[in-house]
């Protein structure tokens, strides 16, 4: 452990310099596999292009009462998580498309975002407004 103090995000920013390389967001729909080969062959295709992954959108469903449904849909999204931070996505977008119980829905997503945050990846949730009360 280090005992000098850091400077935080603003000392790593003065030497930042622009890179010609341009973001991008990548719907989870359109990954063939998570695995990571086949991440790894994906990341490095689009650095190749001159691309980067900025942000990978994913839609989640939680549309079942009991839990078993619930845990398997945060597996899903688990997969998803490390997938982003192994292809470099500073976040991950999380689209709410249906939600039918969100008291069972709600301790699945927080732990997905402290997963995610321990990946180093932002978790933003879109809620399409028809969550179930």
């Amino acid at each position: 452990m280090s005992t000098t103090q850091s400077d935080g995000i603003e000392a790593t920013l003065r030497g930042c310099r622009p890179a010609e390389i341009d973001p991008i967001v990548i719907d989870a729909a359109d990954l063939e596999s998570t695995a990571p080969e086949h991440l790894r062959d994906l990341k490095a295709e689009f650095s190749a292009r001159g691309y980067q992954p900025a942000t990978l959108s994913v839609a989640a469903c939680f549309d079942c009462d009991d839990a078993l449904s619930t845990q398997r849909e945060a597996d899903r999204l688990r997969e998803y998580v490390r997938a982003a931070s192994f292809l470099g996505a500073g976040r991950i977008e999380v689209r709410l498309d249906e939600v039918a119980d969100r008291g069972a829905a709600e301790p699945a997503l927080s732990a997905l975002a402290e997963r995610a945050r321990r990946e180093g990846v932002e978790l933003v949730r879109v809620d399409d407004g028809s969550l179930a009360p």
